[in-house]
């Protein structure tokens, strides 16, 4: 059965992805052909923000239905109305790279630059302004986080970095690397932890999804202002607080 409801899910998430990809095809061809009609620069298609939120909610809302996989999320009240601000998450599966899009307003998410090579998916992170890292590039990839830091804190979105790096296995030990400090010594913002048991649900690169709760869990922001040293430890002691309080079950259910 539960091979069965993957296959679905499976179906689902890639069947809509590539709908909902292809639909943003038009205004970057439009763009494409306006450049090349006129000798004038013409402004660049709109920011796909509203289509990527309607992909997270319709994959996502799938979850419960074929899967039997629900989520909530603690501590919301950690996280601002509106405005900037620098959320850092620990990563366990796809998941997590889809749900900030429906829990904050303008999720402008720190990413690696190949997937901006993945036909029609790459364009659309471009288009949407997320931040790419060359992780191979020393302190020019270091230059490009910032840059795009600045772009972000300007408009007043909030930015989402995996500090990890790349999904890692629930309970596997936590290896943070130093961008969230240069993000958070560039903007001045505090950083917001977030714990997360979402891979026991949905595995890193696992084709079987697992019914079971996935839980999201927001700490109270670090203060802005930390030494990296400092920041470091304290944001690999919220995540591994976090994850025991998961594994205990100490979560709200304020929103499912």
């Amino acid at each position: 059965m539960t091979l069965m409801r993957s296959l679905l899910f499976n179906l689902w998430f890639y069947g809509i992805t590539l709908v909902l990809a292809s639909f943003t095809l038009l205004p970057r061809l439009c763009h494409a052909l306006r450049r090349r009609g006129s000798e004038q620069p013409s402004p660049p298609p709109s920011r796909p923000m509203p289509v990527a939120r309607l992909w997270a909610r319709l994959v996502l809302g799938a979850l419960r239905p074929l899967c039997g996989i629900t989520w909530e999320v603690s501590g919301r009240e950690h996280l601002p109305a509106s405005g900037p601000a620098l959320i850092a998450s620990m990563h366990q599966s796809a998941f997590d790279t889809m749900v900030w899009l429906l829990l904050v307003p303008d999720t402008c998410y720190v990413l690696k630059r190949e997937l901006q090579r993945i036909p029609l998916f790459g364009p659309i992170t471009r288009d949407a302004g997320m931040i790419s890292v060359d992780r191979g590039a020393g302190a020019a990839a270091i230059r490009s986080l910032l840059t795009g830091a600045d772009d972000a804190l300007a408009r007043g979105r909030q930015i989402v970095i995996f500090p990890e790096g790349t999904r890692a296995t629930p309970g596997a030990p936590l290896v943070l690397h130093p961008g969230i400090a240069a993000l958070a010594a560039r903007t001045g913002l505090p950083v917001i932890p977030v714990a997360t048991d979402s891979g026991h649900c949905w595995g890193r690169r696992a084709f079987r999804k697992h019914p079971g709760r996935i839980h999201i869990a927001i700490a109270p922001p670090l203060p802005a202002g930390l030494r990296r040293g400092e920041l470091m430890a304290r944001l690999e002691r919220s995540f591994a607080e976090g994850s025991a309080a998961l594994a205990g079950g100490a979560v709200d259910n304020s929103v499912g």
